[in-house]
């Protein structure tokens, strides 16, 4: 009877940053020129890759699924900051917070999984160089890439079926700015104990596995390096691996700011997490340009075939 008597919830409220009231237009447009920045950066570094027939090898196909998954970590929470910045309207529906719910551990774990795939490719490229393009042949690649989209959307389903499967009966208002599996099962009308402790388990588990698989490729590769008997060809060598690092680095660095220390301030962890989902994505692409002579010569070339088209 009174789980009869309470109202159902079709929809929740985001409540947003803290200690941000009266700021909505520098961060709508603060928001908007990171988010521009990332279509554009990550659609250049597909269409030169996908149009450049000499970046067509597996250390660019991995680059690919990277682009795909920023395009996609930068489009789910951020179209929607962007409306509720501009209309100040912060309701969001059932099927909205569901869709980030599970977009975001899906895209989440693609990407910690697509890191340890790179830092895979990159320890067969150094250690095992005569064999590189035996050992990532065009089948074992598809094969990586395929498990990881598949694995990793397995993943978001289980942990957005038990966040949902909760009835929710009010109230609905979600302590941050988009839905994650946290803030929204607080508001459940029912023990939470089991879906907390799976999600902690999973979410950790995923990317505390991928950090020690990379680790143990990159101590094999500075091995490799180490023995070199050329300085260029260690100089060469550690350049490949840079630009990985760097984004492996951007993206473990804040999640174990987050996760391992749980009572940060709130404030804190929001911004770390904005710099996460919002940054990062924007940055991979850029990274990659900076260091990566191929690819510079790739967008050059893909420049000058538009200007010639016109």
């Amino acid at each position: 009877m009174e789980m009869e008597n309470r109202t159902v919830v079709f929809e929740f409220i985001l409540l947003g940053f803290p200690n941000t009231k009266g700021h909505e237009t520098i961060l709508f447009i603060s928001f908007l020129a990171f988010y521009l920045c990332t279509l554009l950066g990550n659609l250049l570094i597909l269409s030169a890759i996908l149009t450049d027939s000499c970046l067509h090898t597996p250390m660019y196909f991995f680059l690919c699924n990277l682009s795909v998954v920023d395009l996609g970590f930068a489009s789910i929470s951020t179209p929607k900051l962007l409306v509720d910045l501009w209309a100040k309207s912060r309701t969001i529906s059932m099927g909205g917070c569901m869709s980030q719910v599970f977009f975001f551990h899906f895209l989440g774990s693609s990407e910690c999984l697509l890191y340890t795939v790179m830092a895979f490719d990159r320890y067969v490229a150094i250690c095992h160089p005569l064999r590189y393009l035996i050992i990532m042949n065009w089948r074992v690649c598809t094969i990586l890439a395929a498990g990881t989209w598949i694995s990793s959307s397995f993943h978001a389903t289980i942990l957005t079926s038990l966040t949902f499967t909760l009835p929710y009966c009010g109230p609905n208002v979600v302590d941050y700015f988009f839905c994650d599996i946290f803030p929204v099962v607080k508001l459940a009308c029912a023990d939470t104990y089991v879906i907390e402790t799976v999600s902690f388990t999973n979410i950790g588990m995923v990317p505390v596995t991928c950090f020690l698989l990379i680790l143990m490729s990159y101590v094999r590769i500075i091995y490799s390096i180490l023995k070199m008997n050329s300085a260029k060809g260690q100089r060469k060598a550690a350049s490949t691996c840079a630009s990985h690092l760097t984004m492996v680095t951007l993206f473990f660095g804040p999640c174990a700011l987050v996760y391992m220390q749980p009572r940060q301030s709130k404030a804190l962890v929001t911004f770390v997490q904005l710099f996460d989902y919002v940054a990062t994505p924007m940055l991979n692409p850029v990274i990659y340009t900076l260091r990566n002579k191929e690819v510079k010569g790739a967008l050059r070339k893909l420049r000058g075939g538009q200007m010639t088209a016109r």
